[in-house]
């Protein structure tokens, strides 16, 4: 496989990572995209707002290609947490266009680069990274978004699936879905009792 070969398997993958963290958001009103899901804020919007960040400093600042987007806390650039919600301020349309935005960006850094281009993150404790590994770290930091995401928009109002007509989701209706859940939770009790 050439370099050429990896480069766009690689922005495959990222990119159906990215296409999945946005179209959780179709269809929903303005609350249900904020809507705090989880006792620790998990948000459809903060999760492309802070997606934003990390595309900007991985595929931006690393490789010495800045471009304007929302800081990382974790990078101790931001108050804490300050990526991962949106303000009221803040729309969802300017943040999904930022992210759009700051996407292109970083496609033109991995076009433009080798794969082992070497930049160089400013935290952490290795600070050198080639862009393959900037790649592959994305791929896994938006896909394991893109998973948060799939959990709040089933929360919120059951749609799931990774893509827009849940082809990867068994078919069945709600009350072969209630059956199913009903089934694993007397499997979960039994195997918790067994195990008392």
């Amino acid at each position: 496989m050439t370099d050429t070969d990896a480069k766009r398997d690689l922005r495959l993958y990222l990119q159906d990572a990215r296409d999945v963290l946005v179209w959780k958001l179709e269809g929903l009103p303005e609350y249900a995209v904020r809507r705090p899901m989880t006792a620790t804020g998990t948000n459809l919007l903060g999760l492309v707002k802070h997606m934003t960040g990390a595309e900007a400093a991985y595929f931006g600042e690393t490789f010495g290609r800045p471009v304007a987007a929302p800081p990382l806390w974790i990078a101790g650039a931001a108050e804490r947490n300050s990526d991962l919600w949106a303000t009221a301020d803040e729309s969802r349309e300017g943040i999904v266009g930022d992210y759009r935005r700051v996407c292109a960006h970083a496609d033109e850094t991995i076009e433009s680069l080798a794969l082992d281009a070497v930049g160089r993150v400013p935290w952490g404790a290795r600070t050198e990274l080639t862009l393959r590994r900037a790649l592959v770290h994305m791929i896994a930091e938006t896909q394991r978004h893109a998973g948060h995401a799939d959990i709040v928009r089933e929360l919120l109002d059951g749609g799931t699936g990774q893509r827009r007509a849940g082809a990867n989701v068994a078919e069945g209706d709600a009350t072969w879905w209630d059956e199913y859940r009903n089934t694993l939770e007397r499997v979960a009790r039994e195997a918790g009792t067994a195990a008392s």
